[in-house]
């Protein structure tokens, strides 16, 4: 009998620890996981490494990401982290336009 009152500190500490870090890090994967199963062609998406393009063809296990007119990235099916909101891409800034330089008149 005393050897089982020894015992439940650890055990306090074992279901502790399961219920501050195992059990939400297992609903995280399983809801990740959810994502990656539902994603569909036109899906605006970020990665793990924060790119964010939409889904242009989804394989068994790869991802093409249109991340700018005519560049589209290949990423497994694993590194896509989310599915962007319209209220995301709201708050994104736009790529400022490289063509245009500004001219400077210097009269003399």
């Amino acid at each position: 009998m005393q050897d089982l009152v020894s015992l439940l500190p650890i055990l306090g500490i074992f279901l502790i620890f399961w219920l501050l870090v195992i059990r939400p890090a297992s609903r995280r994967q399983r809801k990740l996981q959810a994502v990656q199963r539902a994603l569909q062609v036109g899906d605006p998406v970020i990665t793990g490494s924060g790119v964010f393009g939409t889904v242009r063809s989804i394989d068994d296990d790869k991802v093409r990401l249109e991340v700018a007119e005519g560049v589209v990235l290949t990423v497994a099916r694993q590194s896509v982290v989310g599915v962007v909101e319209d209220e995301q891409r709201e708050h994104q800034d736009p790529v400022a336009d490289d063509t245009e330089t500004p001219t400077t008149h210097e009269e003399q």
